[in-house]
Formats: C-alpha cells, sequence, structure tokens
C-alpha cells in the first residue's frame, strides 16, 4: 500500500516540489492551497493519486476543508505544512506585519494544531507532522520582524506539540524544516545571498522528512551561518545591518 501525504501549500514554490517528489516515489498526495488552477495542474499530471482541496490556511473553514481532504484520501500518513508568507518590511507597513502574522502564526496553528488532532483522534495516535519554518527563526531579522518572529514562534509550536505526544504516549513525530534562501517567487525577486535551487532544496527537504528527522537546517552552508550567529551577543546582533 503506498504511502499518503496531505501538502499544504501545493499550489507553487517549495509545496509544489514537494509534493511532485512524493509523487515520484511513488506516494498518494492530497494537495492543498488557495488557487484551484495549480492544484487541478497537478491533478491532471497524476489523476490516480492526487486529491485536491482549495484551502485557505487564513480562513475559519479551513480544518473543515481538511478534513474533507483526508476523507478524499481514506488515511493519511503525512502531514506537510509549506503554507507561508513573508516580505522584507523595514517600512514596518502594518499591513505586511498583519498578513504574516495572519498566515504564519494563526494559519499555522490552525493547520497543524488540526494535524495534530487527526492523528491523535483518528490514526490511534500516530503520524508524522512536517513544516517548512526558516533559518530566520533561529535569530531576529530588522528587515523582516513579523516574518523571523512567527517562525520562532513555529519553531516552538512544534517544540510543544513534540513534547506533548510524548508525555501523552503518542507516536507523533515531527519534523521542523529550516531552510535558508530558495529561489522561488516567495522572495519576490530580491536579491539575496546563499541562494538555493528550488529542485536542490526540495530534494533535501524530501530526504529529511523521509528519514523523519526532528530538526533540520536547509542547507550545509545555512548550518554553519546558524551555528556562527548563534554566538553573536545580543547586544551585538542588534548593531548589525542585516538586510
Amino acid at each position: 500500500m503506498s504511502q499518503t501525504a496531505i501538502v499544504m501549500g501545493a499550489t507553487s514554490g517549495m509545496g509544489l516540489r514537494v509534493a511532485q517528489l512524493l509523487l515520484e516515489r511513488g506516494w498518494t498526495v492530497g494537495a492543498a492551497g488557495r488557487r484551484l488552477n495549480e492544484l487541478q495542474q497537478l491533478q491532471d499530471r497524476y489523476p490516480d493519486r492526487v486529491k485536491i482541496q482549495v484551502i485557505d490556511v487564513t480562513a475559519a473553514d479551513a480544518p473543515q476543508r481538511l478534513q474533507e481532504l483526508i476523507g478524499q484520501l481514506g488515511m493519511v500518513d503525512l502531514y506537510f505544512h509549506s503554507s507561508g508568507y513573508g516580505s522584507q518590511n523595514c517600512d514596518l507597513k502594518e499591513d505586511i506585519e498583519l498578513k504574516t502574522l495572519e498566515t504564519n502564526g494563526t494559519g499555522f496553528v490552525r493547520m497543524v494544531g488540526a494535524a495534530y488532532r487527526y492523528f491523535r483522534d483518528e490514526c490511534g495516535g500516530k503520524g508524522h507532522i512536517a513544516a517548512i519554518s526558516s533559518v530566520a527563526g533561529t535569530k531576529g531579522l530588522g528587515a523582516a520582524p513579523s516574518y523571523s518572529a512567527t517562525k520562532r514562534m513555529q519553531n516552538t509550536y512544534l517544540q510543544c506539540l513534540a513534547q506533548q505526544a510524548h508525555f501523552n504516549k503518542l507516536d507523533i513525530r515531527f519534523t521542523d524544516i529550516r531552510p535558508g534562501f530558495v529561489e522561488t517567487a516567495f522572495l519576490g525577486g530580491d536579491n539575496y545571498p546563499l541562494l538555493m535551487s528550488p529542485d536542490y532544496a526540495a530534494a533535501k527537504i524530501v530526504k529529511a522528512v523521509l528519514a523523519r528527522k526532528r530538526k533540520v537546517v536547509i542547507d550545509w552552508r545555512y548550518r554553519l551561518l546558524v551555528c556562527l550567529w548563534q554566538l553573536i551577543p545580543d547586544f551585538v546582533w542588534e548593531r548589525l545591518n542585516i538586510r
């Protein structure tokens, strides 16, 4: 029997590429996102192994729509969360900050929490939740305040659920994926250092997920960078002009 995953945010970027890699490995995929046309294109390529559902993680009915997608699949082994929003915001525009908070904060908790409850209540306490957070969550970046803050929150939320699953003796695994900069439309064409190709990053991500790693920084250059900047005292870090 093939394994089954739901990929939230499968309409573009890393979510789409992860869904494609899982399909190439024989998985059945429930593809979810806001844009129906892109979901249908993926389903057209794999009509026997793709079910689709339009889901906006910022909408109150998103958990209900997730359950409807689970119903189409019959069962789910992996919930993969790749839905996010972020932007450099040196001017601290309120709409950008609040949209980021709503998507990466409220939307993340809404969907990851729904997946956790599904595995806990309907799967005998067994399952796997993987989510793309970011290296930005490891240190506050002044150029992207709400993005950095919500990514740190995601790291902590996954850790809290991992602890909760452990003390409740549940076999729910978690993978916190922290990529550096990937060359996708998500970055909006801005000039970023150490850019990774989407195919390269997606392959690393899928490898980590299939190995059920608890936490992974993508790739080795960013692992080194994170180790180095975590050694920088806050009073020094807050004086650095990092953009």
